[in-house]
């Protein structure tokens, strides 16, 4: 799998209010918001230990928000394969971490065997 998240150091992150950009909390639910003309979804991470944003990525996804979904806050890159399969598009990451190593850990798995945002799990597909 080509990565598919785009990493920002923290320096180049969008900021929350920028046209057609909605900076939801992490404790927002995410189903039947309106999103109509909304470019960027940012999701919080006040914590690293906090995960409620990547349900919230995903569900997002699913209801076919098909914009920017962009972490922001205590992002580590760590978290960065789990954000791109959740549904995360892009990635601030927290001042101390190395957007280059980050980029390069995104490389390290060629599939997987569980389904994603991005595709059904290797059990279900077909061979052929």
């Amino acid at each position: 799998m080509a990565p598919t998240l785009t990493i920002l150091s923290a320096d180049q992150g969008a900021l929350p209010d920028a046209p057609a950009t909605l900076a939801l909390p992490n404790d927002t639910e995410v189903q039947g918001l309106a999103l109509d003309g909304i470019v960027r979804v940012v999701l919080n991470f006040p914590k690293f230990t906090d995960g409620r944003a990547f349900s919230q990525a995903h569900a997002l996804r699913r209801a076919g928000f098909a914009g920017d979904i962009q972490a922001q806050g205590d992002v580590l890159i760590d978290q960065l394969l789990q954000m791109q399969r959740s549904g995360f598009s892009s990635a601030v990451l927290r001042a101390d971490q190395d957007a280059v190593h980050g980029a390069r850990l995104l490389g390290h798995f060629s599939g997987f065997y569980q389904g994603d945002v991005q595709g059904a799990p290797r059990f279900a597909q077909t061979a052929g």
